[in-house]
């Protein structure tokens, strides 16, 4: 079933989640600007301060004045959030003194490839297209298996992880924006920082995401809710899991670790760092075709689109949010839209938000 309806404009004052965020925002909705405004380019300035009043796309953010996290809470987030970044990091280190001599086996590099395609889907279909945006409806169970495949890949549970995505449409690139790469302003020494902020820093800050603000329909959902405090075991399993198929298809321990190794650890930090590429390099490098919200730099960018399974299209996802397909041009590789057509035809996935022609042109700023 196709149905291609428009999706709220950043100047509508949408309640509902289908909207470009999923939650509604007073604050962000009064400064935006209509959809079809040009962009805005990063401008170098020699001394850069917090600004004081309306964000002008240049200062560095002023501070967001969210509640931190009470003590425990934040020793708690730090160590758990350096175990989730450091354990698939430990990972490669190991990876690299096995390859010394003997290289990556057969065996070991396809269930790389097929744990991570199937956690890097449910990251890409599920968390962001289905559950963040909302750009096609699908069933509890092929929602629970999403949700399950997306947990494994480390990258927060289920509810946390929406939240700061919509939080993030909600600022695109504007103060309240949890990882801007243009938080510390846009000269070149900012401009570094910023990045660094956005592919990881933001990990780490105290600068907490409202789960009732921002996912409060995750939220009322039990089954999501017992899912995203599954969360630690499902992590647990992403690693238990390639272990057992190499013991299962080598037949010995040796090949059961090497596969935790490089099915497991080296295949988590890969894919991370593949997501955190899209939230901080395709804000800063690539195209910008399709206008988007004042401020908001999402750009596309190529190098990026086979290991991110489509999402670094990025500036067009940041144009029409709820769209199911991110590449929507010629010779644009969308593997996580190839997968939702493939559920669209077994009738696993309904009111898919294909991308509208005239939509499209509506929002184009350079013709291809």
């Amino acid at each position: 079933m196709r149905e291609t309806p428009a999706p709220a404009t950043a100047t509508q004052n949408s309640k509902s989640p289908d909207d470009a965020t999923g939650v509604a925002d007073s604050d962000a909705d009064s400064a935006a600007v209509a959809p079809h405004a040009a962009l805005s380019g990063p401008v170098v300035v020699p001394h850069q301060r917090a600004a004081s009043g309306p964000y002008d796309g240049v200062c560095a953010f002023p501070d967001a004045g969210v509640p931190p996290r009470p003590r425990a809470d934040r020793i708690l987030q730090i160590a758990v959030t350096w175990l989730l970044v450091a354990a698939p990091f430990a990972g490669l280190v190991v990876a690299a003194v096995l390859l010394w001599g003997h290289g990556l086996g057969p065996r070991d590099a396809a269930l790389a490839v097929a744990f991570y395609l199937v956690t890097g889907l449910g990251v890409t279909v599920g968390f962001h297209r289905c559950l963040t945006h909302r750009a096609f409806r699908s069933g509890r169970r092929l929602r629970a298996a999403l949700t399950v495949a997306g947990s494994m890949s480390f990258e927060g549970d289920v509810i946390s992880w929406v939240a700061a995505h919509r939080r993030h449409h909600a600022y695109s690139d504007r103060p309240g924006d949890p990882h801007s790469p243009y938080r510390y302003g846009t000269g070149p020494a900012a401009q570094l920082r910023g990045l660094a902020h956005a592919h990881l820093g933001w990990l780490f800050g105290n600068d907490p995401t409202s789960h009732e603000r921002y996912a409060p329909d995750l939220m009322a959902e039990p089954m999501m809710a017992a899912l995203a405090r599954a969360f630690p075991i499902l992590c647990v399993a992403s690693l238990a899991l390639p272990f057992l198929a190499g013991l299962a298809i080598g037949g010995t321990w040796y090949a059961a670790f090497t596969a935790l190794i490089w099915a497991g650890l080296v295949r988590i930090g890969l894919l991370q760092h593949v997501t955190w590429s899209v939230n901080s390099l395709c804000h800063v490098l690539g195209t910008r075709p399709f206008a988007t919200r004042e401020h908001d730099r999402a750009t596309n960018l190529w190098p990026l689109a086979l290991l991110s399974l489509g999402e670094s299209w990025h500036n067009l996802h940041h144009s029409d949010p709820t769209s199911a397909r991110h590449g929507v041009d010629r010779r644009q590789i969308d593997l996580s839209a190839e997968v939702i057509r493939v559920f669209e035809r077994l009738g696993w996935a309904s009111e898919v938000r294909w991308p509208d022609p005239a939509r499209l042109d509506a929002r184009r700023r350079v013709r291809v």
